[in-house]
Formats: structure tokens, sequence, C-alpha cells
């Protein structure tokens, strides 16, 4: 899938649900379906900054694409970088950056997120972002 069909894909599976609580709840399961994050990534120099929690991103290229590395302390977060790491990861950094980082309007996430959190979730978009630009240099 492209990350625009990722993006839809999110999009429809959080409007199936009317209540804020179900969001959360299918955000909390996107984490806890997530890959095992590799114990020797958990490094400060990993660490996503202008995040409530600890949030770790790591890149790799796998086969000529970006790929991340992804975990949180806490639940929710866990569940976000989760979900941008599907959507992002695994594509060539050159289509990473050519995509649409503003996937918060677009999943309404301001609406059932603190403010500390949709500027947590922006921080990791721009990680993500930031990684993007590094490997398309190489």
């Amino acid at each position: 899938m492209s990350i625009e069909e990722k993006i839809q894909y999110y999009k429809e599976s959080l409007d199936i649900f009317e209540d804020t609580m179900d969001k959360y709840k299918f955000l909390l399961e996107q984490g806890k379906n997530s890959k095992k994050f590799p114990e020797e990534f958990r490094q400060d120099n990993f660490k996503v900054k202008g995040c409530q929690s600890q949030v770790w991103v790591v890149p790799y290229i796998e086969n000529d694409l970006l790929c991340f590395h992804t975990d949180s302390d806490a639940f929710l977060t866990k569940g976000m970088i989760t979900i941008l790491a599907d959507i992002y990861g695994e594509n060539l950094p050159t289509e990473i950056l050519s995509s649409d980082f503003d996937l918060i309007k677009q999943f309404n996430l301001n609406i059932i997120l603190t403010p500390g959190r949709t500027n947590g979730v922006y921080s990791m978009l721009n990680q993500i972002k930031n990684y993007a630009e590094t490997f398309s240099k190489k």
C-alpha cells in the first residue's frame, strides 16, 4: 500500500468509532500489536524531543527502503508511533518527503488528544521527516 492508502486506511479505521474511548482503544491496540523493539536502540540519541512520554524512532535501510524501529513508554503514544511507522516505513525516503505530513487534521486526533500529545505527534512526524531527508541524501 502507498503512504496515501495507509493514511486513508487509518482514517477510515478511526472514523468507524463515534465514541472517543473506542478511538483510544484502537490506538492502544495498535501499540499492543507493534513489533518488538531492539533493546540496544533504547538510547537518548534515538529519542524524539518534544514528546511528553519517551518515544524512540530508529531508522534503518532495508532493500533501499527507509524503515523504522519504534517504541514508547506510554501505551497511547506507542500506538501512535506504531501507526506512523506503518504509514511511512518501508518507503523510499523521497516518497516519504513528498507525502502529506498533516496527519493530525486528517485523523481528527486533535479532538481526542490533549494539546501536549498532539504536539508530540507533530514531533514524531518531524523526526520521521528528518530521517527521510538524511537518507535521501545518501
